[in-house]
């Protein structure tokens, strides 16, 4: 009996009412919703958003989106290496190579076999473009050496030497951008972006589910007859109220968003990353590139005097 008696007591305390017109919201604004995505809604029929408010309700998650395509690539560190390098087949080879004999080294103790001496593993060769243009800079310079009888005669392979040098340390400046770009600005600047998104779905999904209720309710008013004008009237009130707070609260939170100064510190740590290595890099090509003019005024001269005898 005491069962029965809150049963009773629940079901009178429901808002029967209310939540048939919430059923009947949802169920408008999906006919709505369809019918403009079918193109059975004209244009003039679809309430707009002044345009100010709706740059703000887009502004955020654009505005971290658009970097963050282009400096995800500091992830990767092939992404400026030339694609004309054929290192793949040469490096696969070593690596089975140190592989299989450093298995056979392990496996064969014990036994009548021969046990090879293990290896050290093939050393790790980083693929960015500065350590490509230092690695082609040392093997030219030591083929120059090798084919150059008189080392006095060799400016081309001393350039090519400190060519090599100038960009080995730009290299290590490289890898010491990437991490830190990767440790302080990406993670930070994709915690801060889903944050944003979660913000901007809600808060736009929050306005377009009001103004599909509004355009709804504007096409009940157009189709109804005279008795139920003025309720329609009335709901169509409604929904303009509602959909202006919609909106209103969702700039609001766009604002905060756009407001939050964590974006700002993530830039600053990406152009100080960044001023740190372009810096490193000009140094070191400042100082070899008036050691390689040097040589190329020696050599131009020693042509032209060549050439006169």
């Amino acid at each position: 009996m005491d069962g029965w008696n809150k049963f009773q007591t629940s079901f009178a305390t429901l808002n029967i009412g209310q939540s048939a017109n919430k059923f009947a919201k949802g169920f408008q604004s999906s006919v709505q919703a369809t019918k403009e995505r079918l193109g059975q809604v004209s244009a003039d029929e679809i309430t707009e958003l002044p345009q100010g408010k709706s740059y703000l309700l887009h502004a955020p998650m654009g505005t971290h989106v658009v970097l963050l395509r282009i400096t995800k690539v500091y992830e990767t560190e092939t992404y400026d290496y030339p694609t004309q390098i054929q290192e793949s087949i040469s490096e696969l080879g070593t690596s089975i190579g140190y592989n299989i004999t450093n298995f056979a080294a392990a496996n064969l103790k014990g036994t009548n076999l021969p046990a090879p001496s293990p290896t050290a593993p093939p050393e790790h060769q980083h693929k960015t473009l500065p350590h490509a243009l230092g690695r082609a800079a040392t093997q030219a310079a030591a083929v120059l050496k090798t084919s150059t009888s008189n080392e006095e005669n060799n400016k081309l392979g001393k350039a090519m030497q400190e060519y090599a040098g100038a960009w080995e340390k730009i290299a290590d400046a490289r890898v010491i951008q990437d991490g830190t770009i990767q440790q302080n600005y990406l993670q930070h600047w994709q915690t801060t972006l889903s944050t944003s998104l979660q913000v901007a779905m809600k808060a736009r999904q929050a306005v377009r589910v009001s103004r599909l209720e509004l355009d709804a309710a504007k096409q009940t008013l157009k189709n109804a007859g005279p008795a139920k004008q003025e309720a329609a009237r009335i709901d169509v009130e409604n929904a303009e109220d509602d959909l202006v707070q919609k909106t209103e609260v969702a700039i609001t939170l766009m604002k905060t968003v756009l407001e939050n100064p964590e974006p700002l510190k993530n830039l600053n740590e990406l152009a100080k990353a960044q001023l740190i290595f372009y810096a490193t890099a000009a140094e070191a090509l400042s100082s070899v590139q008036g050691e390689i003019e040097e040589l190329s005024v020696a050599a131009e001269g020693e042509y032209r005097k060549s050439r006169d005898h």
